[in-house]
């Protein structure tokens, strides 16, 4: 058998045990124990360079922004935040859909992780707004696909992955999404403020301009600790302080007193439980990058990104039409695994092509981000989707209509405008000379 066909019998395995629910690190073993077989593929090769690639403090960012998400959750932050918020617009019929979606797109910037906005803003947003008068569908599903803003406000996760990967500069990847995040966050805002039409809301009763100012007050000192957050990380980030790996660790470092001592909205006590959790989750994730990274590897060793730029420039040399074709690719991957994983298979396979195409590295970690953000609220993947489902007590039927509504119309044209507008993406790392 040809190379071609036997990787391309080896995704068809991939996802079959994707579809059958078998866990994800299970799956890309056994893609790769296909790959051994079959595909004359040398494992202690593949487990030496994994090791060495595995080494290093980059990938050590993923698991301290999961253990800084988890902590966030439960010290209070996601609360304050919403307080302050609702305080500006309370009064603004769609008000508190707007706050829902500002108030994820900040836990993102805080964690990089879509899971953490539904899981820290969910419980707390989503009975206020069914209270105010919002259907728990539409309300559950704002949250939701608000939540995947996570991966595009930095510092992003995935970004820090295709920095990795591909020897970007991780500052460069965190600062070409900011245009599409910001983009998505805005057209999610518009979309809740007409649909707000529809609804018969309560909002917060008048108040006279002094009471006003007194209440914004005092939301705004109680937020002050939740505010720096974002303000530490960001700014130690892009002023040089620290890398990004070092800006999770004082992620998770400072959020423990804020939780204790400040808004004592956690114990001593539920730290060890929290990071319980963490850690079987970031154990789950870590064995899954490697497993991951081996089947990529083994894909680049057969020069399988080689053979897919054949392929495609003998269909087509279009530019615009070998775009779309990848925006598709990049989207119906995102359908059936999660982001992480995502970025770990595709980014080494479709960059040669796209510097072929004579795109920069730094607008394809956008393009990828878009689309592999979408992944985590499109089925039958859709985690971040299940997720929100379970903390709104909200069913398939009822979420699924909104759901499609917001992604139709407030991030399909993000996704095309990231993808044919470079300057969406590239304006910032063109400001701060990374371009």
């Amino acid at each position: 058998m040809s190379t071609l066909t036997i990787v391309g019998l080896d995704v068809v395995l991939l996802v079959m045990l994707l579809m059958l629910s078998i866990p994800l690190p299970y799956c890309f073993a056994g893609a790769l124990f296909f790959m051994s077989i079959f595909g004359n593929v040398s494992m202690k090769s593949m487990m030496l360079w994994a090791y060495s690639q595995s080494v290093g403090t980059v990938l050590l960012a993923s698991p301290l922004f999961i253990l800084a998400g988890t902590y966030m959750g439960g010290s209070g932050v996601a609360k304050k935040l919403l307080d302050l918020c609702d305080a500006f617009i309370g009064r603004i019929k769609g008000g508190m859909g707007v706050v829902s979606v500002i108030t994820c797109a900040v836990i993102g910037a805080i964690s990089g992780s879509g899971f953490t906005g539904v899981a820290a803003t969910g419980p707390i947003m989503i009975p206020r707004m069914v209270e105010q008068g919002y259907p728990n569908g539409f309300a559950t599903s704002l949250v939701t696909v608000s939540s995947v803003l996570g991966l595009l406000i930095p510092p992003s996760a995935i970004m820090i992955i295709y920095g990795w990967i591909t020897e970007t500069s991780i500052l460069a990847c965190f600062l070409a999404t900011v245009g599409p995040g910001i983009l998505v966050m805005l057209l999610f805002c518009l979309i809740n403020l007409i649909e707000c039409r529809k609804f018969d809301l309560k909002l917060m009763p008048p108040m006279s301009f002094a009471e006003k100012m007194e209440v914004t007050g005092k939301r705004a000192v109680s937020a002050i600790p939740a505010l720096m957050m974002p303000i530490i990380i960001l700014g130690g980030i892009y002023c040089g302080v620290f890398t990004p790996t070092e800006a999770a660790a004082v992620a998770a470092i400072y959020s423990i007193p804020v939780g204790i001592f400040i808004y004592k909205a956690m114990k001593l006590k539920d730290i060890k439980q929290m990071t319980f959790d963490s850690i079987c989750s970031i154990g789950s994730i870590m064995v899954m990058i490697i497993f991951c990274l081996m089947l990529s590897q083994t894909f680049v060793m057969l020069q399988v990104p080689q053979a897919l730029i054949k392929i495609i420039f003998s269909i087509t040399t279009n530019k615009v039409v070998i775009l779309i074709l990848m925006n598709i690719f990049l989207f119906l991957v995102g359908m059936i695994v999660n982001d992480s994983t995502g970025m770990l298979l595709c980014a080494p396979l479709l960059l040669p092509l796209v510097q072929q195409l004579g795109i920069s590295p730094i607008h394809f970690a956008a393009i990828m981000g878009v689309n592999l953000a979408m992944g985590g609220i499109t089925p039958p993947y859709a985690s971040i989707l299940y997720l929100g489902m379970r903390i709104g007590k909200c069913e398939f039927k009822d979420i699924i209509g909104p759901t499609m509504k917001l992604l139709i119309f407030g991030y399909v044209p993000v996704v095309f405008l990231t993808s044919f507008y470079p300057d969406l993406s590239l304006f910032l790392p063109k400001l701060f000379g990374f371009i």
